[in-house]
């Protein structure tokens, strides 16, 4: 209807805001952090979530996470949320855009909200400028009218002066026209005690605006240092989950190592204790006979022979190598073991033994050195 009822616009009125109010609780979670400002969590949020919808609408206003970034001039939320499919068309309950936000704080805080704010907009959706609100009024009309303002201030202002000299230049001035009694200087309608208070005013007020210069810097110190504490952090946490590894690997090699050296000495007593007595048994070839690194170079069996001695104690590790050398001596080998190698693997087997022989007494030597 053309005129209808209180009712029912107080009903129709409702109904919105439930609507506008009806979000998941993921999209809970994304309005809560721009309302935040916290990046970090909504970055890693909408990485885990790619599939969630960033345009919803939500309060009173119905307003869109985008349109909340611009309202609270966040540059670095708006362009996460840009990235990840914000609509800049998406209007409010007055039909304004995120670019009308965005223009609307630009208007009244200066160049650095335009810089921030109204250009990535403009950039990624410039038929936003053209858009209009239900009041006809579309962003482009806003940045024209900053810029007017913009120019009028311009003109209307003085050249550039010291602004600290120029303010004690003129408490002098006003002090030497009292003070000589030169009362007629001041208006008619300011009397001394006015004047008084409105030099205070201008003094606190100058006092109070460089407490918040001073409060915002404070502020952006403490913010890099702690980003460089949570990179610190970052860095030794790295580092510790770095030297864990590195201390998991060894342990692994140093029980593989071990498991080398136990399988090589129960192979070397089932084999050589009953070699004597079972002279007539079955054939070895060459993979019959114990090998400590059956695939690999002669160095790497003498690792496995001797793991596990202590090198510096010179007495256990003469001890161990003596041991090995009476079990690997060719003619020694040879009684035990010779009459039953298989023919084929016989000069083969012969051959890598005395190697490991002459190994073993190549390391006697450079003890006895």
């Amino acid at each position: 209807n053309e005129n209808p009822c209180p009712v029912y616009q107080q009903v129709r009125k409702h109904f919105r805001v439930f609507v506008g109010r009806m979000v998941s609780r993921r999209q809970e979670r994304v309005w809560r952090y721009v309302e935040e400002g916290n990046l970090l969590k909504l970055k890693s949020f909408l990485r885990k979530h790619r599939d969630l919808d960033v345009n919803f609408s939500k309060g009173k206003r119905l307003r869109s996470p985008l349109q909340l970034a611009c309202s609270l001039e966040d540059d670095a939320v708006l362009r996460l949320l840009l990235k990840h499919g914000a609509d800049i068309l998406q209007r409010d309950r007055k039909g304004d855009t995120a670019l009308h936000i965005a223009a609307n704080r630009a208007l009244k805080h200066g160049k650095r909200v335009y810089d921030d704010v109204v250009v990535p907009l403009k950039k990624k959706c410039p038929e936003a400028l053209n858009a209009p609100n239900r009041a006809g009024v579309t962003p482009q009309d806003l940045l024209n009218w900053m810029k007017n303002s913009q120019a009028a201030e311009n003109m209307s202002r003085p050249p550039k002066a010291d602004p600290e000299k120029e303010w004690l230049e003129k408490l002098f001035g006003e002090c030497e026209d009292e003070f000589f009694e030169t009362f007629g200087a001041y208006d008619e309608e300011e009397d001394f005690g006015d004047w008084v208070d409105r030099i205070r005013r201008e003094y606190f007020h100058k006092k109070h605006v460089e407490a918040q210069r001073l409060a915002a810097s404070s502020r952006k110190k403490e913010k890099c240092r702690q980003k460089e504490e949570s990179n610190k952090e970052l860095f030794e946490r790295l580092q510790r989950e770095h030297e864990e590894y590195l201390a998991r690997a060894a342990q692994k090699e140093e029980e593989t190592r071990r498991g080398k050296k136990r399988h090589y000495d129960e192979r070397c007593a089932d084999m050589f204790s009953s070699a004597a007595s079972t002279s007539g048994s079955s054939k070895l070839s060459y993979g019959d006979i114990p090998w400590p690194a059956p695939r690999g170079t002669v160095q790497e069996m003498l690792d496995v022979m001797l793991h596990g001695v202590d090198r510096k104690d010179e007495a256990a590790f003469r001890k161990a190598l003596r041991k090995q050398q009476a079990l690997w001596h060719p003619d020694k080998f040879a009684q035990r073991c010779e009459a039953r190698l298989e023919e084929k693997d016989k000069q083969r087997i012969l051959d890598t033994v005395t190697a490991l022989s002459q190994e073993l007494n190549s390391l006697a030597q450079t003890l006895k050195a």
